[in-house]
């Protein structure tokens, strides 16, 4: 997803140039005077597509879709050209923000949607009485997770008991939260390596919802 978004920005970026390039200088029926003009229809087009992107990208309530809506406001004595170069500043903005990594709102977005989806599969692999299978997908969630947060604050990748420890002592969570991880971790391994005497149905559940409630603080 966060390459299709990618993809699309360039696209959106290659169709504003283009539209650009279709501006015609008109006479003012008021002054007489010279205006840069453009058809007004290929504007609207490309801002409900570039409006979507924002939304996807940046969030519903964010201040670069804000300041998309606030730009494309007709203004008393400009012209459409005018109105496109205040909203070309918001679109390039708001791809800069996203292609440097500033906007977490996609990744999180893409993270919740995947992981989640992982989640439920373990949910219905437990139901269905495969408490191994079911833990081992909820590890990799739980160490993917863990990973993605050491990359956050500029952590080194390892083992995942290496990881769990070097974020809480960098601070990133507490000791109980560690602790927690570790026996989650436990069970994994346990599953990973057939010892299903280790663990029990319950041991999983458990497992799961942990694995949903830490996804879930990492990525408000």
């Amino acid at each position: 997803m966060t390459k299709l978004f990618e993809k699309r920005f360039a696209e959106l970026e290659a169709q504003l140039e283009a539209i650009e390039g279709t501006k015609k200088m008109e006479q003012s029926a008021m002054t007489g005077s010279p205006y840069p003009h453009i058809k007004a229809d290929l504007i609207l087009n490309w801002a409900v597509k570039a409006k979507s992107l924002l939304s996807n990208t940046c969030g519903e309530k964010s201040h670069h879709l804000t300041a998309f809506l606030e730009a494309e406001k007709p203004r008393s004595y400009s012209n459409n050209f005018e109105t496109l170069q205040r909203i070309k500043a918001v679109f390039l903005a708001a791809k800069e923000d996203y292609e440097g990594g500033y906007l977490n709102t996609v990744r999180n977005l893409v993270q919740a949607e995947v992981f989640g989806s992982e989640l439920e599969q373990a949910c219905e692999l437990l139901t269905s009485g495969y408490a191994s299978a079911a833990a081992v997908i909820a590890g990799v969630v739980l160490e993917t997770t863990v990973r993605n947060l050491c990359t956050d604050h500029g952590l080194d990748h390892g083992k995942l008991d290496r990881m769990n420890a070097d974020l809480a002592k960098a601070g990133v969570y507490n000791s109980l939260q560690q602790k927690r991880i570790t026996a989650m971790a436990g069970i994994r391994n346990a599953a990973a390596h057939g010892e299903a005497d280790k663990f029990n149905e319950g041991d999983v559940k458990g497992m799961i919802d942990d694995v949903e409630r830490f996804l879930a603080s990492t990525l408000q």
